[in-house]
């Protein structure tokens, strides 16, 4: 019979010295010394702390095995854990039975006991979650995710599963990754669609989430979207996840609100739930994060409006790498003077241009803007993108049409505005933007498992 388990997160905090206790887990380093003992560092991934099993000459494979232990090696250990003379550690668990599960060849093992490149540990993502960095982006990834459910769910918002096979292209920039059946027979013509029509792996729930928030009034989507942008840069994935919220009855101003509660509850809750992989974070990756975080979640959200802020970065007194200009989309270095130098927190900008956003953002009164926002946080810019929905049939056609798209393909979503149109808004949130903000790591492909990008899907 296999002996109950415990995790070395509850090993060093919840479970009295003295006790008698199982653990599982692979070697992160070795060190014996010459008078017949072996100090073996354990991790199991619940934690980012070790835990030190202390191995001695009197157990029968410590000549055969202990003392060739090395790195990546799993282990099951069982023993007493006893208070640590050693600094930085509690407890330590004096072995009685120190088992290998599965050896590890330790002069080919990748993850060596020393700092790597992230760069070089994007080459090995089936092992680098076994990095302190890593581990720890894996953790926050999960407490956020069940966060982001716990926050809608909390609100009365129900979870809709939007379809990834779409015959729609929501935002319609043309980045899109089209499908092909590799099922054809013998003679049978290539370009025969396996859906009747053309379809591609969406790039947003937002549509089909809208259809269900105009019968249930709130919902929310939370799954992979696809870009296929040929970018190479360390803010762009082709795969990534999205959350989308999606409300009937309710104005931008709405929106802005739960947007910002949004954020201040994820980033307040990381703060308190993974306190120890934040504090590693805010010593080996960016030494304000904590600061910042904290900032964010305290600080009540300013709002200007586009036209404002395109003002505010003219009269700046600084030479921008892409001059603002009325029309023109706001590039990262705006969005961060804003944030961190004009107004010294998060910022809403509201109303931009409808030349530049999509043919489903609600027309304002003056006719050359949309109900629109984007939310904009130091460090990072924009991490929220947002806007009222055109809820008038003729406006939304018209808008259609102005984007080269055949309203004749939407008649699905026209009906939304035959049949019963009310006032409703959404947003979305790229999960791994977010992570990065919270991580301060500076790559996305650092805070998604295994990541997607041109010419790279080696996992």
């Amino acid at each position: 019979m296999t002996p109950e388990r415990t995790v070395i997160r509850d090993a060093l905090t919840d479970v009295p010295a003295g006790t008698v206790v199982t653990v599982a887990g692979w070697v992160r380093t070795v060190r014996t010394s010459k008078g017949g003992f072996s100090f073996v560092q354990v991790n199991d991934g619940s934690c980012l702390a070790n835990l030190q099993v202390v191995a001695d000459k009197e157990l029968p494979n410590y000549d055969s095995e202990v003392v060739h232990l090395t790195a990546g090696t799993s282990v099951t250990a069982t023993g007493k854990l006893v208070e640590s003379p050693a600094k930085g550690q509690s407890v330590e668990l004096h072995a009685e039975d120190l088992a290998v599960v599965g050896p590890a060849d330790g002069e080919a093992y990748p993850i060596q006991p020393k700092r790597h490149s992230f760069e070089f540990l994007r080459s090995q993502a089936h092992l680098r979650p076994r990095t302190n960095t890593f581990g720890a982006v894996a953790r926050v990834r999960s407490e956020v995710s069940g966060m982001i459910h716990e926050f809608f769910r909390s609100r009365g918002f129900v979870q809709v599963h939007t379809p990834i096979i779409t015959a729609s292209d929501c935002e319609g920039a043309g980045a899109l990754f089209r499908l092909a059946a590799d099922n054809r027979e013998e003679g049978e013509d290539a370009e025969r669609e396996f859906f009747g029509r053309p379809t591609y792996l969406t790039v947003s729930g937002q549509l089909e989430a809208e259809t269900y928030a105009c019968a249930l009034g709130k919902v929310y989507t939370f799954g992979p979207t696809f870009r296929a942008e040929n970018s190479n840069t360390p803010r762009h994935l082709a795969e990534f996840w999205m959350v989308e919220p999606e409300m009937a009855f309710c104005d931008l101003a709405g929106d802005a609100d739960l947007a910002e509660d949004f954020l201040k509850f994820i980033f307040a809750g990381v703060l308190e739930r993974c306190r120890e992989d934040m504090e590693f974070f805010n010593t080996r990756i960016d030494k304000t994060l904590i600061e910042t975080l904290t900032h964010v979640a305290e600080t009540p959200f300013f709002r200007v409006g586009y036209t404002e802020a395109v003002e505010i970065l003219s009269a700046a007194d600084r030479k921008w790498e892409y001059p603002p200009r009325w029309g023109a989309d706001l590039q990262t270095e705006h969005e961060r003077y804003l944030t961190e130098e004009k107004f010294s927190g998060p910022v809403v900008v509201t109303d931009y241009p409808a030349e530049i956003k999509p043919f489903y953002m609600r027309i304002n009164d003056d006719k050359r803007t949309v109900a629109a926002m984007d939310v904009l946080v130091p460090r990072i810019g924009e991490i929220i993108g947002g806007s009222q929905r055109e809820e008038r049939p003729e406006v939304l056609t018209e808008r259609m049409s102005q984007a080269g798209l055949n309203p004749d393909e939407y008649w699905w979503y026209l009906d939304l505005r035959r049949y019963g149109t009310v006032p409703h808004a959404g947003f979305g949130l790229g999960l791994e933007r977010c992570l990065q903000f919270i991580t301060g790591l500076g790559n996305i492909r650092d805070v998604i498992p295994f990541p997607r990008t041109p010419r790279s899907a080696e996992f």
